[in-house]
């Protein structure tokens, strides 16, 4: 059995006189311990969901072959036991090859400074769902107002004064690929019921209709789900605006949406749904996903130019003499 990591290494200042500048360089370095999978908790709340799909089973088949290359961030909580910041994935790959330890970078941090590293994180990832954005932005934003005007950083300079007047809000926006209105929309999804909002990550309802419907009551929103079911289709943004204007007179009843709903829509006499996890693959990554449909036009305007001026191969092919 090996011996619990011990995080308390801290040397004296008289110690510290007699190290020669490699070993105070290495001090610096993260120290990376092997950890019971079985002492490891999920962080609470957490945005980001852990898919088995293709990418895990290459991460696993990778974690059999060469073991775990890029270590997991944890933090010890108080009774013993330690809390993913980093690497929730990689933790649940090493699970199923089969691992009995995980090797971990260990750090004290307070709860704030875990879910902004949390966030900071996983917002690296190339393919982020639209619920997964709402809820670490609202974590990371509540986080950041929680530790307005305490220690923040190594100048130890206060939220506002760093910010430099900035809201915190802004801050996120200049640190993520997001700006300051889209991550206020992105954040108001999180108001959406469950249904609704999976309805956002297959791609079936766009961000602004999905904003407007947030400010709708959870019966209202109920409703105006049953109707996209009835209806096979999806509200409109204009027809979401129309929605809340109703809902805030108090006029939104189960008829008013149904009216609303079975206006006939140019776009949806007939469509075709793909999820949203099919296409990101084919798309670029600086390609965000308010823009993936104009990218998909594009590409298929270039392709069907491109099929106008290239001969089929049928017509290439040399016939056959009989």
């Amino acid at each position: 059995m090996r011996e619990k990591p011990k995080l308390d290494l801290g040397l004296t200042a008289y110690d510290e006189l007699f190290k020669d500048d490699k070993e105070i360089k290495e001090g610096r370095l993260p120290k990376i311990y092997d950890i019971p999978i079985e002492l490891i908790d999920d962080f609470p709340d957490h945005p980001f969901k852990v898919k088995m799909d293709e990418d895990m089973d290459q991460l696993v088949d990778s974690i059999k072959e060469r073991g775990l290359i890029t270590p997991i961030t944890l933090r010890p909580k108080e009774d013993g036991r330690y809390e993913i910041v980093s690497g929730h994935r990689r933790k649940k790959a090493c699970e199923i090859a089969g691992l009995s330890y995980v090797k971990a970078d260990v750090r004290d941090m307070t709860r704030d400074e875990a879910i902004i590293l949390m966030v900071e994180s996983n917002l690296q990832r190339s393919t982020i769902l639209p619920s997964e954005k709402a809820f670490s932005y609202k974590m990371r934003l509540e986080a950041l107002k929680r530790r307005s005007g305490e220690r923040t950083d190594l100048t130890s300079v206060p939220v506002g004064q760093r910010l430099g007047g900035q809201t915190t809000r802004e801050y996120i926006a200049e640190n993520s690929p997001d700006s300051n209105t889209q991550i206020q929309r992105y954040i108001r999804l999180t108001e959406l019921i469950p249904e609704l909002l999976d309805l956002v990550d297959e791609g079936k309802i766009a961000l602004r209709p999905a904003v407007e419907l947030s400010y709708l009551k959870p019966e209202e929103q109920k409703m105006v789900y049953e109707q996209t079911l009835d209806c096979d289709c999806t509200p409109s943004h204009a027809q979401t605006i129309r929605m809340r204007k109703f809902s805030e007179e108090g006029r939104l009843t189960d008829a008013v949406i149904e009216s609303i709903m079975q206006e006939e829509k140019p776009n949806q006499k007939e469509k075709i749904h793909i999820p949203y996890g099919q296409l990101r693959k084919y798309i670029p990554d600086n390609v965000s996903y308010d823009d993936t449909r104009d990218y998909i036009l594009q590409a298929l305007e270039f392709y069907q130019k491109h099929r106008e001026k290239t001969p089929t191969q049928t017509q290439n092919q040399p016939r056959k003499v009989r």
